[in-house]
């Protein structure tokens, strides 16, 4: 039963579900339940920083359900947007209905889509990386592959890496700074592997390419098909649901840096360049995505068998918490600025 903990994973499009059904109130309940009801239970849920016997860990991996519970995400993702496009095409919609219908399905796009494409991006097969491409399709970030994969992991906790957020930046400040800095690099990053293969711009290896036509022909499609009003769901749902992963990218690795050694270079990423929580909630609704610090340290282990390491700098709250919590500044930097190691401050540094 312990392995079955992960199907906890589908209650946030459960209650999208439930909203989209029912409309009226019911259209808040995913809000709602994310990040109020969430905090609420992780405050109360003692944290558990227990990692697994190596016989565990043995086991784990040779089950193909958590494999699955992976997998199940790209119908039901697809499903709710489809639903979502049908409930308001055919009825009529109060504007607080849609509005928050898009946060609903945005924020079933961030943890359910982007959170389970980072996860598929990294493995080795080329059906697993096809479905996490999938995910990032409707949030219009497809660029996130390439970028994240190549980009990130290598530069993380480093001035370099647009997804590292400044000690004092604002999340508001982030997300313009983290999102166009990203777009950028993944552009940077393809003409280089384009380049080491000697492959034209205009070509079928440019995947930035492939994920631009993708990404038009969904607006173009929906346009075509369902008119303005869906088209202006479908977008700014796909934007709530981006902006949720870039608030996850803040508080990942808010104000820790890589230092220098005395060659020049950066130090190697190690356990202590990214926020870790084991508030279990957390854990198990976003696939241990918590425990980012191990994920960085060996970015190819599964998601069912990451540890916690006591190096690592641990938040106070859980990762639904501190993502609120991310959203009024002056109340994240009396939390957190104090927690960040004072060799890693930028002016103890210099």
């Amino acid at each position: 039963m312990k392995d079955l903990k992960y199907l906890a994973a589908f209650s946030i499009p459960l209650m999208a579900l439930l909203g989209i059904t029912f409309r009226g109130q019911f259209v808040w309940l995913t809000p709602f339940f994310t990040f109020i009801c969430i905090p609420v239970f992780e405050l109360i849920l003692p944290v558990n920083n227990e990692n697994l016997e190596e016989s565990e860990v043995k086991s784990r991996l040779k089950k193909r359900i958590f494999d699955w519970l992976l997998y199940l995400n790209l119908p039901l993702v697809f499903g709710i947007i489809f639903f979502a496009v049908f409930t308001i095409n055919h009825n009529e919609i109060a504007t607080y209905e849609f509005v928050g219908l898009i946060f609903s399905v945005g924020i079933v796009l961030g943890v359910n889509g982007i959170n389970v494409a980072h996860e598929l991006g990294h493995r080795q097969t080329t059906n697993e990386r096809f479905i996490g491409k999938a995910l990032l399709l409707p949030s219009f970030y497809m660029h996130f592959y390439i970028e994240h994969n190549y980009g990130h992991h290598l530069h993380a906790a480093t001035p370099e890496d647009p997804a590292t957020a400044k000690y004092n930046q604002s999340v508001y400040s982030f997300w313009i700074t983290s999102t166009v800095r990203q777009y950028i690099n993944a552009w940077k990053i393809q003409y280089k592997l384009l380049k080491n293969s000697k492959s034209s711009f205009v070509s079928l290896k440019n995947d930035m390419l492939w994920y631009t036509a993708l990404q038009i022909t969904y607006m173009i499609l929906t346009l075509v098909f369902f008119g303005k009003l869906i088209l202006t769901f479908v977008i700014l749902s796909g934007i709530v649901g981006f902006l949720l992963l870039e608030t996850v990218n803040y508080i990942e690795h808010y104000g820790l840096l890589r230092l220098k050694t005395k060659s020049g270079r950066y130090e190697r990423v190690k356990e202590m360049h990214s926020w870790n929580s084991n508030h279990v909630v957390g854990r198990i609704v976003l696939y241990e995505l918590t425990r980012h610090s191990d994920h960085h340290f060996k970015s190819s282990k599964k998601y069912q068998i990451l540890e916690c390491y006591d190096e690592s700098p641990q938040m106070p709250y859980g990762y639904p918490t501190s993502m609120v919590l991310s959203l009024i500044p002056p109340v994240w930097f009396s939390i957190m600025n104090k927690r960040v190691p004072k060799e890693m401050i930028p002016s103890v540094v210099a």
